[in-house]
């Protein structure tokens, strides 16, 4: 197992490398960059945008911008942020956190739900509480994500039980360390439904899908003729054969909900990385958008490594050795 984590963080460079380099060719194919737009603005003389130019390199090629950047990367330096005038490692230690925060508990949210009401709607094939869980379910898949935020903020508005956007309150200072972690989570609520809904929903049926599925193989069928419990058979045997697809799925939520959660926490106002990758792209902040394209392709190779490993912990018949 060793050896094949080592294999694949190898492997993966090169795949970061591409990524990268196709993330670069398009920024310098699209029009215009962000120094053009300070050569609009006349408070801003041209000297300052010659210092920009030679500082960063960005007046000579694109291969050797990029070779620059690359060399910068194994040192630890990201490059420098143009609109928010920091530095790009700054700029996302200061929003990663708030992202995995708002990550972790969408991720929680939705495999708490997804399980159970698969292995419900999967024992009650046909039945009334699977014909509801799949009414609820299409209606899930359907609404767009940003809808719903507009629909749960509209609700907050009149109620006043949960706060309308943000991570903290106004006065998170004054609170106790219990009361911070408890404002924490009130804010936490409507993301976390907005990007969990949908998740839910789809990967209910697909956990449906999958049970039925192996309910119907012939082992099943032995165990059923050996005398084994229904609850033996479901929890025992059925259900982490089930599960095997599922865990493929989850590598890939990691990156999904980095992509996924920029429109959300601009509805929201929840101040992470998703937010600060769509304004980079909006204002063509070249080293803003290259560190947070690297840290989505880590998040994706991560994500896809975990999902490896955990299909080899729960499947005794996967084993990545020769």
């Amino acid at each position: 197992m060793f050896r094949f984590i080592f294999k694949r963080l190898f492997f993966s460079l090169p795949l970061l490398l591409g990524i990268t380099f196709l993330t670069f060719l398009f920024i310098q194919i699209a029009p215009g960059d962000f120094l053009n737009k300070l050569r609009l603005n006349p408070q801003i003389s041209s000297q300052t945008i010659e210092i920009y130019e030679q500082k960063f390199h960005l007046d000579k090629p694109f291969i050797t911008q990029y070779a620059y950047w690359l060399k910068n990367i194994f040192k630890g330096d990201f490059g420098y942020s143009f609109s928010y005038r920091a530095s790009v490692v700054k700029i996302i230690k200061s929003r990663a956190l708030n992202t995995f925060i708002l990550s972790l508990s969408s991720l929680l949210f939705t495999w708490v739900f997804v399980i159970p009401l698969g292995v419900v709607a999967a024992l009650n094939r046909n039945k009334f509480a699977d014909r509801l869980l799949s009414f609820f379910s299409y209606i899930g898949i359907s609404v767009p994500s940003f809808f719903l935020a507009f629909i749960l903020l509209y609700f907050a508005t009149f109620s006043g039980w949960l706060p309308l956007g943000g991570m903290r309150s106004i006065r998170f200072d004054e609170f106790s360390f219990l009361g911070k972690i408890l404002d924490i989570g009130k804010h936490l609520i409507i993301p976390t439904v907005v990007l969990s809904l949908g998740s839910i929903c789809a990967l209910g049926r697909i956990m449906r899908a999958n049970l039925l599925e192996v309910l119907g193989s012939t082992y099943i069928l032995g165990a059923k003729a050996r005398g084994l419990s229904n609850r033996r058979i479901l929890y025992v045997h059925a259900l982490k054969n089930a599960l095997n697809p599922m865990i493929t799925i989850f590598g890939y939520q990691f990156s999904a909900l980095l992509s996924g959660a920029a429109l959300v926490e601009i509805i929201i106002g929840w101040p992470g990385l998703g937010m600060v990758m769509l304004e980079a792209v909006q204002a063509q902040d070249l080293y803003l958008v290259m560190g947070s394209v690297l840290v989505g392709g880590a998040f994706l190779i991560m994500g896809n490594l975990v999902a490896d490993i955990m299909l080899a912990y729960f499947d005794p018949r996967i084993r990545y050795e020769r």
